[in-house]
């Protein structure tokens, strides 16, 4: 059945949520007011990212995703990990070079993007490298995407900071192959990230669709949940096999979707 899970997004140090599709590919873009950027932010916490780790800790809100967005995040993120050890997925510049940094460091998983997109073409050498490295128990795809406006029902990957087109469709044979390396897959939707106007229904239910006869292997769906009532929607249009994480519409981040709903869904649903 579809459970709730957490999310920190961490920009320039700061928890932060974002409109995915206004996010810049440049690493630099720290300025939230930058004209040349646009990027439009939704809120921007007073609290630390201690407190949110610890927020979904005491509520055992398992499966919690740390993103990094951009430069300047390395210390929020550990400090996240410290209060909550073994228990958080880290993300954002994640690649061969420092994933088991990041375990070593307490978080559960780390997610990897980007860096299996060597000119926007997916290595499955890299991946294999990586799953084989840290254990595919310990590593987690995001293949985060966007529509393609030529063909109907169709997801295309985007990588670097979802601002990049791959040449990557999602679809069953992609699931079924990642399945081989991780034991789970993120996909945010970039499209309607961060609006607060609704789900991609077709994409859910296409997700359950390719991932209806993978056991062992948990998706996530984020991207414009806007009502506990998604939770259900995901759960139907599914058959319980996507889980959802809220941003901008949460409470926690100024929206009206309350936390302590979310968690008695979770708890009233045997979803711990």
């Amino acid at each position: 059945m579809t459970k709730y899970v957490g999310c920190i997004d961490l920009h320039d140090g700061k928890v932060k949520q974002i409109v995915g599709a206004t996010l810049s590919n440049d690493d630099n873009d720290n300025n939230d007011n930058d004209k040349n950027n646009q990027l439009s932010t939704n809120y921007v916490s007073s609290h630390s990212p201690k407190y949110y780790a610890e927020l979904y800790r005491d509520n055992k809100i398992y499966g919690t995703h740390v993103i990094k967005l951009g430069p300047n995040n390395d210390n929020a993120a550990d400090e996240a990990i410290k209060a909550w050890p073994n228990a958080l997925q880290i993300g954002g510049g994640i690649n061969l070079d420092n994933c088991q940094e990041w375990i070593d460091k307490g978080a559960d998983k780390v997610i990897i993007t980007s860096w299996l997109f060597p000119n926007g073409e997916l290595s499955w050498d890299r991946l294999k490298l990586i799953s084989d490295k840290i254990g595919k128990e310990h590593l987690v795809v995001d293949v985060s995407c966007k529509k393609d406006k030529q063909e109907e029902n169709v997801w295309i990957v985007a990588m670097n900071k979802w601002q990049t087109l791959t040449n990557t469709k999602l679809s069953k044979e992609l699931f079924n192959k990642l399945g081989e390396y991780c034991n789970e897959i993120l996909v945010h939707a970039a499209d309607v990230e961060g609006l607060c106007k609704g789900i991609d229904e077709e994409l859910v239910n296409k997700l359950g669709e390719w991932c209806c006869d993978m056991k062992d292997i948990k998706i996530v769906y984020a991207g414009g949940a806007k009502s506990l009532e998604d939770l259900k929607l995901v759960d139907k249009l599914s058959n319980g096999k996507v889980d959802l994480t809220y941003g901008s519409s949460l409470d926690l981040f100024g929206g009206n979707v309350k936390f302590t709903d979310l968690v008695k869904y979770n708890n009233d649903n045997n979803n711990l």
